[in-house]
């Protein structure tokens, strides 16, 4: 649908202005459909990150700041985050044996699991870009990329 339809706008102030209300309407978009994917799982999408991140180091450990570097929404509280996630056995915080003043983050047999559960939805989840051609996928992703510079 168009941007248009969907916030019953019938004129912007140039092409620029509709691509720049089209990709937050999209993002937040994206962001409604990706919660309710995640909800039935009990975790915040900024939580999933975290866990996949931290899957991505596995077997091995990341500081609080790696994960802050890599996490997509910068925005988000790491430390919150990882202790929510410790709260519920997805990781365990250990005191870095380089620095006793850091702290090492581990996802548990418990997150792994978790993230393989959530992954046996993930056709599901992607089937929503299956409006887009693979050819038009690339293609947006490459502009994506190129907007960002």
């Amino acid at each position: 649908m168009k941007i248009e339809d969907e916030i019953r706008q019938s004129r912007f102030k140039n092409e620029f202005h509709r691509l720049s209300v089209n990709l937050m309407y999209t993002h937040s978009w994206l962001h409604l459909k990706n919660q309710a994917h995640l909800k039935p799982f009990g975790i915040t999408i900024q939580q999933y990150n975290i866990l996949r991140i931290l899957r991505g180091q596995y077997p091995g450990t990341a500081t609080v700041s790696l994960l802050i570097e890599r996490m997509l929404d910068k925005m988000s509280n790491a430390s919150r985050l990882v202790e929510k996630l410790r709260k519920k056995d997805l990781v365990e915080r250990r005191t870095c044996e380089k620095d006793r003043r850091a702290v090492d983050v581990i996802i548990t047999s418990q997150g792994l699991e978790l993230l393989k559960e959530i992954e046996k939805y993930d056709k599901r989840w992607e089937k929503q870009f299956h409006t887009l051609s693979l050819p038009e996928v690339r293609a947006l992703n490459n502009l994506l990329d190129k907007l960002r510079g």
